[in-house]
């Protein structure tokens, strides 16, 4: 019999948020997919660490990603990976790939899993919660109310044509080019209310409550909440 993929949503950030059928997949599990050169280097492998006893004792691929928007590159990337999964696969081990949040978010796991499902191999996708929804619940507020619209938007690839939608904008991938995304949000000059968190639910989080408060770096695990000032609702 071959094993079964389980693209496993962690967090994002507090342990304490990670699911109990999260919990049970990993525990029951031989093999656990992490997107990192080393697990320990991996986010969402120490977050379930602390949830997990003995994690260290299982069976581990390190499918490390390359930073890049080369699709060539990323593709042979996803593939090598896929393949690495699908040897475990045929050896009827299970495997869970650890992603942070929720695997179906701009999450490079979905990439792997699409591979693995093609080739004829039971894939299972194990929610988790999402970043901006933990997000949204520290900054101890709802997303979108009554009628309005919630846009997730991925802000390295620009979003001056984005922040014209109506409703609230949730700004991912923010922090590579954060300074131009902090000039473009500025120039709104008050039509916007903007907060921005930092490694939401880890040791390190930091929690900007104004956009001239936004560094110019930022960390990796960075969004942005952007909503309409009461003003223009």
């Amino acid at each position: 019999m071959k094993g079964r993929l389980f693209g496993v949503g962690v967090g994002p950030g507090d342990p304490e948020l990670m699911t109990y059928k999260a919990v049970r997949i990993i525990k029951e599990c031989q093999v656990l997919a992490v997107p990192a050169r080393d697990r320990k280097h991996a986010v969402s492998y120490r977050i379930a660490a602390e949830m997990i006893e003995n994690m260290e004792e299982k069976e581990f691929l390190d499918l490390d990603t390359p930073m890049t928007k080369d699709r060539q590159i990323l593709d042979r990337n996803y593939e090598n990976a896929a393949g690495r999964i699908i040897e475990e696969l045929e050896k009827g081990k299970d495997v869970a790939y650890l992603t942070l949040g929720d695997p179906t978010i701009y999450s490079t796991y979905m990439y792997i899993h699409r591979i693995v499902k093609a080739k004829g191999y039971e894939t299972t996708i194990i929610s988790g919660i999402p970043s901006f929804c933990a997000a949204a619940a520290r900054l101890d507020d709802s997303l979108v109310d009554r009628a309005e619209e919630l846009h997730v938007i991925p802000s390295s690839y620009g979003i001056e044509a984005a922040l014209n939608y109506s409703g609230t904008k949730i700004l991912m991938k923010s922090a590579s080019g954060i300074s131009e995304v902090k000039r473009t949000l500025e120039e709104k000059d008050g039509n916007v209310n903007v907060k921005m968190i930092e490694n939401c639910g880890m040791p390190e989080e930091r929690i900007y409550e104004r956009i001239e408060d936004v560094p110019e770096q930022a960390g990796y695990y960075s969004l942005l909440i952007v909503k309409e000032s009461e003003k223009e609702r």
